[in-house]
């Protein structure tokens, strides 16, 4: 890839949020049908490694009886609003105006838009009318990584543009609770709700240059993540292998990413990680090799924010990024497919 400048990052959260504790009554209150279940599970409300989350609904909300008409009306309000608050920090901090953006690239999963997102935003926030616009579905928690790399690869691609890309995740709202499947109340757990944004070009200076990308699909392996489409809504797919899958595969899919960059692990000096869960994280440490509490970053985040799905990686970047970027970093995440994405960031 021809190097492409991270002309910057910035992040947004939705207006309502809910402590660990709060979640966890709130928990015991709407599985209260299935007091079994929740006996069984309710552990992990207090094992997460989370203190608060952001979400784009007030609490009550998760009370109701919501269909997906319901919940993809939301999902629409609150991921333009939050997609117009992170793209315009974003092309703020660049230095630059709406006007001046060639493309975007927008990546959500947890809700239907068509016409999307960028296409809604994009005229009340000024971007040009011969915007390029790329809008991708279906990466799940993976969506940051991959979804900052597309937007790098279509700026080297084409030297000179400016792309903006923006990743709006609106997990909480997506949520099946009237189910006895043990996913939806793990996810109750887990999920919390927010945006981040950033631009990429050839030209400019940036904290970061990113240098490469790739990616490692696993055959046979569609269970493990994702959604199911169901009435009233999405239900989540996340299957309790996810953490001994990392620990078994994610060495071989990292050294192969880099392989193809003609790099290996000794090469990298910061790995910068989608906390999936405080599981997930331990098991990328053990799959790595990594001495118990390297990836401190990526507690700290899930800590204040849960999982967000695609844009929590970039939350880590971002605090990475504060604290000061290393020589050379890979972000990796994993999302559904089952898949593993890498890119390869260097401190400009």
């Amino acid at each position: 890839m021809h190097p492409v400048q991270l002309l910057s990052l910035a992040t947004a959260l939705p207006p309502h949020a809910v402590e660990q504790g709060e979640a966890k009554a709130l928990g015991r209150e709407l599985f209260a049908g299935r007091k079994a279940l929740y006996d069984r599970l309710s552990g992990v409300f207090d094992n997460a490694g989370i203190d608060r989350r952001a979400l784009v609904a007030p609490l009550d909300w998760y009370s109701g009886d919501h269909g997906w008409q319901s919940r993809n009306d939301l999902y629409l309000r609150a991921s333009e609003a939050l997609f117009e608050e992170a793209a315009t920090r974003a092309i703020a901090e660049a230095g630059l105006a709406p006007a001046d953006i060639d493309g975007v690239v927008t990546v959500s999963t947890t809700g239907i838009a068509t016409p999307s997102l960028e296409a809604r935003v994009g005229p009340k926030m000024g971007l040009a009318g011969a915007l390029r616009r790329v809008p991708v579905f279906g990466l799940g928690c993976a969506g940051g990584v991959s979804g900052l790399a597309t937007a790098a690869r279509l700026a080297a691609a084409e030297p000179g543009t400016r792309w903006l890309f923006v990743t709006v995740e609106t997990c909480s709202i997506s949520i099946r609770l009237d189910t006895d499947d043990p996913a939806a109340l793990v996810a109750t757990a887990l999920f919390g709700d927010g945006a981040a944004a950033a631009v990429v070009s050839t030209e400019g200076e940036g904290a970061a240059v990113i240098t490469g990308a790739g990616e490692r699909l696993w055959p046979d392996t569609l269970g493990i993540m994702g959604w199911r489409v169901e009435d009233p809504g999405l239900a989540v797919v996340f299957d309790r292998a996810i953490p001994p899958f990392v620990t078994a595969e994610l060495a071989g899919a990292v050294d192969a990413i880099l392989a193809d960059l003609e790099l290996t692990q000794d090469d990298i000096d910061r790995l910068c990680s989608h906390p999936g869960g405080a599981k997930v994280i331990t098991a990328i440490e053990d799959a790595l090799a990594l001495a118990p509490g390297t990836l401190d970053l990526e507690r700290e985040v899930l800590r204040d924010h849960g999982n967000m799905s695609a844009p929590t990686v970039l939350f880590v970047l971002g605090r990475l990024l504060k604290r000061g970027l290393p020589p050379r970093t890979l972000l990796t995440a994993f999302g559904p497919g089952f898949t593993c994405s890498g890119l390869l960031l260097e401190r400009a």
